[in-house]
């Protein structure tokens, strides 16, 4: 599992993107599971846990069509 001491999207949807699967853990916003790439969506998210997970999985999407686009 890995550990980010801030929030930062990008760097997150980098890690995230580039491992097929695992865990990741945001002080201050909580723990994250991803597969196939993006983050899972649990079924008891919170409103903040659902504004993280579309926010990052926006980012991961942007950085493959920019990664198909070059």
């Amino acid at each position: 599992m890995r550990t980010f001491q801030k929030y930062q999207p990008l760097l997150v949807a980098k890690h995230v993107k580039g491992f097929f699967s695992g865990r990741v853990y945001i002080q201050g916003r909580g723990d994250f599971s991803y597969a196939k790439g993006m983050l899972i969506m649990p079924d008891d998210a919170k409103p903040e846990h659902q504004d993280t997970v579309q926010e990052i999985n926006q980012l991961i999407v942007e950085l493959q069509a920019n990664a198909m686009a070059a």
